[in-house]
């Protein structure tokens, strides 16, 4: 076809979201212009590069691999001939404050025996409670993840079906209700946390995160997830689309209530057919759209909305590997129920803390020079609602954090540093213009969830589309695939 009769679109942000629509777009004959703000591709999945050592600097869990599958078959290509998956057996290690630890699997044996060994009276409860996780998966994530919601006669014929699985309840009452074991009640509740939900408050739903990872397993893609997002940006291009960097949106044109393209921070603009933001979607109608009128998505609105919790993120090199850490290692803090209220709620940043500490050399040692372990050290904190002055919070957090691991997991830890890098809500806000500094966008919230979310076509104007962390389905890599594939649907 003609480049200057094919249809011309925009995507704004190259994060996963972004880059999965594009794809889809150029299978559907669109000339595709991604612009990314950034020096490099991958939104939250950018990938810092420091003193030997790569750094994936968000999302490294991959559960649903033929979401990224489809993506190469819409080219005509394999996923396998440019990425490799690497299962991992545990998918992580639980460790708890009183010492002891679960070890997370898809080995329906396994998990049966670790439930065992932990609380041999919950067994039971257990099994109980994979039923239901099966069932809210193949109903949330099968169904629902795949439904457009652009009308509300979508939600209400979910609802019956919602109400029969107790929606209504959150994760943590849902799981409460199967075993009795606090540790175990913490292995079955902490996955919405991987997509910024809290577990004491999001709907019971998202108890499928167990069932999902058993059928599809957990995996890691060698090279890191910067690995997948070349991948992806390797298909855009043999698709005859382009990226651009550097190029910073400062807002989407919108003429007689159509999106007729966007206009650079430099004063350039670029006409389109149709726009797609992949940015936060609290900046989008904030600021992209900030002299439309709109009848729902209004300043008041997207100010009132719940949004997920901020996440402090320590990158760090040493210069020995310490082999006896899993691959994914989750270090809870002594309190649970009360941490995740001072992170949610009460909005401070507590004196103790929880750590998910990801070691992505313990399956590909490529990621740090010879003899070297590469990590980073993720810990759970308040958005920027909380009075936290982050340039001066920032370095007595990671000693803390550092001091931690070093007591209880890595011997010699202060010594061994050789490279280091932090980042925080303050730079989400600022590098990634993550409303608040929320790291997962709206919290999903029943109340925010589905037809309550941002809908995947604009309500408010015509020839703009929505993908990423904060539209329906949601956040995390799943949910952001999920949400371009549903702009195939939804496309006029």
């Amino acid at each position: 076809m003609n480049a200057a009769r094919q249809p011309h679109a925009v995507v704004i942000g190259s994060g996963f979201g972004g880059l999965a629509a594009a794809i889809r777009l150029g299978a559907r004959g669109y000339r595709v212009t991604i612009l990314e703000r950034l020096d490099a591709p991958g939104g939250r999945a950018y990938v810092h590069k420091q003193d030997g050592f790569s750094f994936d600097a968000g999302p490294t869990i991959v559960t649903v691999p033929f979401l990224f599958e489809e993506l190469w078959e819409l080219c005509g290509r394999k996923m396998s001939d440019d990425v490799t998956l690497a299962p991992l057996d545990p998918f992580y290690r639980i460790v708890f404050d009183d010492g002891s630890h679960f070890d997370c699997s898809g080995d329906p044996d396994k998990m049966r025996a670790e439930v065992a060994r932990l609380s041999p009276q919950d067994v039971k409860g257990y099994e109980a409670f994979l039923k239901a996780s099966e069932d809210r998966y193949w109903y949330g994530f099968e169904v629902l993840g795949n439904m457009p919601f652009t009308n509300f006669t979508d939600m209400m014929k979910a609802l019956p079906k919602l109400a029969m699985l107790r929606s209504d309840r959150s994760v943590w009452r849902a799981v409460c209700n199967y075993v009795k074991d606090q540790r175990l009640r913490i292995v079955l509740s902490f996955h919405p946390l991987f997509i910024g939900g809290n577990p004491l408050s999001v709907t019971s739903v998202y108890i499928l995160i167990s069932y999902l990872e058993r059928r599809w397993g957990v995996h890691f893609a060698m090279g890191g997830t910067g690995a997948l997002v070349n991948g992806l940006l390797g298909l855009v291009e043999s698709q005859g689309n382009r990226i651009r960097y550097n190029a910073t949106v400062d807002k989407i044109d919108v003429v007689n209530g159509h999106a007729t393209g966007v206009t650079l921070a430099n004063g350039e603009t670029i006409s389109a057919d149709l726009v797609v933001s992949n940015a936060d979607i609290a900046w989008t109608y904030s600021n992209l759209l900030r002299d439309v009128p709109r009848r729902r998505w209004t300043d008041k609105k997207v100010d009132s909305l719940d949004y997920s919790m901020g996440v402090f993120v320590w990158y760090f090199g040493t210069n020995k590997r310490y082999d006896n850490l899993e691959h994914h290692t989750v270090l809870m803090g002594p309190r649970y129920e009360e941490l995740l209220k001072d992170i949610f709620k009460r909005k401070i940043l507590a004196d103790d803390f929880s750590i998910y500490l990801h070691r992505p050399t313990a399956t590909d040692p490529s990621l740090a020079p010879d003899g070297c372990d590469a990590f980073y050290a993720l810990s759970p904190v308040p958005h920027l609602d909380a009075d936290v002055d982050w340039e001066t919070m920032a370095e007595p957090y990671r000693k803390a954090i550092e001091a931690r691991l070093e007591e209880r997991l890595m011997p010699g830890l202060s010594k061994s540093i050789v490279t280091s890098h932090v980042t925080h809500p303050r730079d989400f806000a600022d590098r990634l213009l993550a409303w608040r500094g929320a790291a997962f966008g709206p919290e999903p919230l029943l109340t925010q969830s589905a037809w309550f979310r941002t809908h995947n076509k604009s309500e408010e104007v015509d020839n703009l589309y929505f993908v990423g962390a904060g539209t329906h389905p949601g956040a995390g890599m799943p949910g952001v695939l999920a949400s371009a594939k549903i702009l195939d649907l939804v496309l006029v």
